[in-house]
C-alpha cells in the first residue's frame, strides 16, 4: 500500500529529499557492486582498501541513520516494528565505522558484517511483508509493516534502501580487510 503525503505542509521538499534517497541509494548499490566484483576478483586496490573502503561504509551508515531520522521526525513517515529494528542494527554502524576508519582498522568487519548481515535480513524480511502483506502477523495497526511511506524510482522503499546500505557496509568492510586483494 503506497500513502500519498499530500497533507503535508512543506511536501516538495519531502518528495526532493525522498528522491535524494533514491539517487544516494542507487550510488550505494553501484560502489557495492563494483567493490563486489574487485573482491570475488582478489583485485581490490591498496588505495580502496586502506584509504576509502571504511570511511565510505562509515558515510553509508551515517546517511542512513541521517534519512532514517528525517523520514520519521521531519518527514512524519510512522516507523513500524521491522524499521525500529533495522535502525537498531544500522545507528551502532555510524559509531563502530567512523571509529574503525579512524584507526584505519581493518578487522572491523569481524564487528560491522554480522550486525550488517541481521540488519539485512530484517529488511530482506520487512520488504517481504511489503509484497505480501498478510505475512505482516503481529504488526501494530498504527505503524503497519506493509506501508509504503516511499517508492523511489519504481522500486527503491525505505526498507530496499535500508537492504542496500547494509549489503554497502558488507562489501566495504571485506574490502577494509588486510588480506582483501592480495
Amino acid at each position: 500500500m503506497l500513502i500519498v503525503r499530500s497533507d503535508l505542509p512543506g511536501i516538495t521538499l519531502i518528495a526532493a529529499v525522498d528522491r535524494l534517497a533514491g539517487l544516494l541509494t542507487v550510488a550505494a548499490l553501484v560502489i557495492a557492486v563494483g567493490t563486489l566484483v574487485l573482491l570475488v576478483r582478489g583485485r581490490v586496490p591498496a588505495w580502496l582498501r586502506d584509504e576509502i573502503a571504511l570511511p565510505v561504509a562509515a558515510g553509508v551508515a551515517g546517511v542512513a541513520t541521517a534519512g532514517s531520522l528525517w523520514m520519521s521526525e521531519v518527514a512524519g513517515y510512522v516507523p513500524c516494528v521491522l524499521c525500529w529494528y533495522q535502525r537498531i542494527a544500522m545507528y551502532p554502524l555510524v559509531v563502530i565505522l567512523a571509529i574503525a576508519a579512524w584507526r584505519r582498522d581493518g578487522q572491523v568487519w569481524l564487528t560491522a558484517v554480522p550486525i550488517s548481515v541481521i540488519g539485512g535480513a530484517i529488511s530482506i524480511w520487512h520488504l517481504v511483508i511489503e509484497r505480501n502483506p498478510g505475512l505482516s502477523g503481529p504488526c501494530d495497526p498504527a505503524a503497519p509493516c506493509a506501508v509504503r511511506w516511499v517508492e523511489e524510482l519504481g522500486i527503491f522503499t525505505l526498507p530496499a534502501m535500508a537492504l542496500v546500505g547494509f549489503v554497502t557496509v558488507i562489501v566495504l568492510s571485506l574490502a577494509a580487510r588486510p588480506s582483501a586483494g592480495r
